[in-house]
């Protein structure tokens, strides 16, 4: 069994990083429907991470890793491995900050994300489509070259960069009940919980059913794996790390599950009312707080939903 790590994350370090990263991120847009409101019966604000650098907020967690490298660490860089939004992002933020970064991609991520990780300047290494194949091929580049690794999720630089996204949610919309968000290796939905420490805003998760390993994590109380990736909502294919694990789990976050066919449903209904595109993964909150089966807590009137990010292929490419 896999050992949950007691993360001493604070508050304090979500706004320590929110002052770190002022200088190279967005701070995004929130987005209200009515028609939105009406279906789900609640006031509804989106925060909208689709239009952050690099189109996703991954950013905010790579920018706060690699600024606190050392300036020996920043020399030799920092390696990854992501077949998505972790990996440009950690790209993009090296590019800014002046420090080296390599990207371990598989042989099957789409050419449109392995076209964005080389156009932000990272230098792009192939390897094979397991995450056995990414970690041990990750460790050969960091072996080789001295790069520090940076994981898309199981870092607490990471986790208090992500935070921050919430830290502005609640400051642009001070009086909301809930924020929900997807669940996939649990950086931003540990980074809202410990952004929201002691403020009465309830941190929600949501994740498809086909990739419900954060939702068996919680409920056993014992590190799950992922399933095989076969999810329209990709971002969210990997499982739980040990400290997000840790942070979830102390939290007892509530995660609710939801098809394929609702989160299709859903980033239609955000395209069609808020008139933005967002990647599948971003619709996963919204089809779960549409879910008939769903009954807010008493009192609730007022929720946020973090659109993770907007990252699409349009066909025929």
């Amino acid at each position: 069994m896999t050992s949950a790590v007691v993360s001493k994350l604070l508050p304090a370090d979500v706004q320590q990083a929110s002052q770190r990263i002022a200088g190279y991120i967005h701070r995004t847009p929130i987005l209200t429907s009515s028609r939105l409101n009406d279906l789900v019966g609640v006031e509804l604000h989106f925060k909208c991470e689709n239009f952050q650098r690099s189109g996703a907020f991954k950013m905010r967690g790579a920018t706060n890793a690699l600024l606190q490298l050392s300036e020996e660490q920043r020399k030799t860089g920092a390696v990854t491995h992501s077949s998505g939004n972790h990996g440009a992002a950690l790209a993009l933020a090296g590019s800014l900050s002046d420090v080296p970064v390599w990207v371990v991609v598989p042989e099957n991520a789409p050419s449109f994300k392995r076209r964005a990780i080389e156009r932000y300047g990272a230098t792009l290494v192939n390897c094979g489509p397991t995450l056995e194949d990414r970690e041990t091929v990750a460790q050969q580049v960091g072996a080789e070259t001295g790069a520090v690794f940076v994981s898309p999720y199981n870092d607490e630089r990471v986790v208090a960069g992500q935070g921050t996204a919430a830290l502005e949610f609640i400051e642009t919309v001070p009086d909301l009940d809930e924020v929900w968000v997807p669940v996939g290796g649990g950086g931003l939905a540990s980074g809202c919980v410990v952004a929201l420490q002691g403020s009465g805003v309830r941190v929600c998760g949501a994740e498809p059913e086909l990739a419900d390993d954060a939702y068996r994590s919680l409920a056993s109380k014992t590190l799950q794996p992922a399933l095989e990736p076969t999810t329209i909502a990709d971002g969210l294919r990997t499982a739980l790390g040990t400290i997000t694990f840790g942070i979830l789990n102390a939290y007892r976050l509530e995660i609710r599950l939801v098809s394929e066919v609702a989160i299709v449903a859903a980033q239609k209904l955000v395209y069609e009312c808020l008139k933005i595109v967002v990647e599948p993964s971003s619709a996963v909150p919204l089809a779960a707080l549409l879910d008939r089966e769903h009954r807010h807590a008493d009192g609730v009137s007022r929720v946020g939903v973090i659109l993770t990010g907007g990252n699409l292929e349009f066909p025929g490419r």
